[in-house]
């Protein structure tokens, strides 16, 4: 084999590392030896996060949670920071400005903040490199004690993609929502915003074309890019050109407010786990994307076992149109995840949760995007002492998950729990609590186990007599991607 084909192999291992890109080659038709192994997961080198700018109440106040969590196979140095957005540019005149980073951790492991007040606080571009990379997490919590949204609104901070999904979102009276794109490149980003209803897609001409600057954040308010006033929508973000960061701020005048992630890919089952057991109202949002009609069964794992919601037992939605079905207090008291299936024909569908705690005028709202499983790994960060609810569901087989809580971000020892969750059901964990903690702590999950597992976590507060709340779920932390194991093969050298 010549040096060049050996560099070949050489520099893709290291694209994969960094990327996330794999190619494996398939056996041939004789069913003779191939030139690459099975695939070796290794960990990544390189993370981005972008952090939406988190409220423009002037009553706002927001903190910052990053979490590495130590990772195998993982050796040298590296760094990660959050910095303001804008603020940091390639142009040459602006090279060597560097804008203070909100918050800069300082090794794997234990948890870093960050904290703003106020309505002036900018989207953050994230980066994390080395041994910070794998599974880096990133956490926005804001509470906002009185207006539009009060309550708790909580984010993960997301990876760049080029498109999202959102059900759920609205432009009726009383809804004020925004869908953040922020740009982590040094070119402009063109984006497409469509909305769609429970008659088919609204009609709009200034959501096509939407210019992001580059290294910038654009808020774009979802009631400008129509006429209708509709509840109950979804929109589909598609890049044309770049790539962003996207995730929807849902404010409501009465029932406070989130933040709305987006939600899986398009998929004929989609499992939303965690509702919150005192969940007062909850209602399933869906939309196909396709040209044919999906027919959905819905069913609730709960502690004791799967069980059809009475009353709603299925849900259709017709192809291009959002469709809804309100489940009232579906959990009764109990943990709880819904799992949608197909009827009969499998049609891809996007689905979210919104759910209401609390009575009257003390009303509060957080989102459930449908989300992918656990995984290998997945962590979430700022958790605290009090108010933390982690929920897993296993909706086919059991499953053996371990649980990990991390040092407190000032002081605290590591502890880890090993939890069995029955198949078809979910679980509110009893997960341990670092020892002599102090701050903020992560949670890491990681399946023991080949059965797939989904979970989220309910941060729980008092904002004086509302009973604040936002949920953020759980998928693969994405720290490790699939390689090629590469042996020399002559026979690719010749003609």
């Amino acid at each position: 084999m010549n040096r060049t084909t050996l560099s070949l192999i050489a520099g893709t291992t290291a694209l994969a590392a960094v990327t996330g890109f794999a190619v494996l080659s398939a056996p041939d038709a004789s069913g003779g030896d191939t030139a690459v192994e099975a695939a070796a997961r290794l960990p990544v080198e390189r993370t981005s996060l972008l952090c939406p700018r988190p409220s423009s109440s002037d009553v706002a106040e927001t903190a910052y949670t990053s979490f590495t969590p130590a990772t195998k196979g993982v050796a040298g140095k590296g760094g990660a920071q959050l910095a303001s957005a804008g603020e940091e540019s390639a142009d040459s005149g602006e090279k060597g400005k560097k804008a203070k980073p909100v918050l800069e951790p300082k090794e794997p492991g234990k948890p870093a903040t960050g904290s703003t007040d106020g309505g002036d606080a900018p989207a953050l571009i994230g980066t994390a490199e080395g041994k910070f990379a794998p599974g880096w997490t990133v956490q926005e919590t804001t509470e906002v004690a009185a207006g539009t949204g009060r309550g708790l609104l909580g984010v993960n901070c997301t990876a760049p993609d080029t498109q999202f999904w959102f059900p759920g979102v609205s432009t009726a009276a009383g809804r004020t929502d925004y869908v953040h794109l922020t740009n982590p490149d040094d070119a402009a980003a063109v984006v497409d915003i469509e909305l769609y209803g429970k008659d088919g897609e609204l009609k709009s001409t200034v959501g096509e074309g939407i210019t992001v600057r580059p290294r910038s954040t654009e808020p774009v308010l979802l009631s400008t890019l129509t006429t209708e006033k509709r509840a109950d929508l979804t929109i589909h973000v598609s890049v044309r050109s770049g790539r962003v960061g996207a995730a929807v701020q849902a404010l409501d005048d009465k029932q406070g407010g989130d933040w709305l992630a987006a939600a899986a890919d398009p998929a004929a089952t989609a499992v939303l786990p965690g509702i919150p057991e005192d969940a007062t109202s909850v209602q399933l949002i869906a939309f196909t994307p396709g040209d044919t009609d999906a027919d959905l069964k819905l069913r609730l794992a709960s502690p004791s076992g799967t069980i059809t919601p009475a009353g709603s037992e299925t849900l259709h939605v017709k192809a291009g149109m959002t469709a809804t079905a309100d489940l009232g207090a579906i959990t009764r008291g109990e943990a709880g995840s819904l799992l949608l299936s197909p009827t009969d024909e499998s049609i891809p569908v996007v689905a979210a949760l919104r759910v209401v705690r609390g009575k009257g005028a003390n009303q509060e709202t957080a989102f459930i995007p449908a989300t992918r499983p656990v995984g290998k790994r997945a962590t979430v960060a700022d958790n605290r002492a009090k108010g933390t609810t982690l929920a897993l569901t296993a909706p086919g087989r059991a499953a053996e998950v371990k649980v990990t809580a991390s040092a407190g971000g000032t002081a605290g020892e590591p502890a880890t729990k090993t939890f069995t969750i029955k198949a078809g059901t979910t679980q509110n964990v009893e997960f341990p609590v670092p020892t002599g903690l102090k701050g903020p702590y992560a949670l890491t999950v990681e399946p023991v186990t080949d059965a797939p597992v989904y979970a989220s976590r309910t941060l729980k507060s008092k904002v004086d007599a509302i009973p604040a709340f936002t949920i953020q779920t759980l998928p693969d932390d994405r720290g490790t991607v699939a390689v090629p194991r590469a042996h020399e093969d002559v026979a690719v050298l010749q003609d």
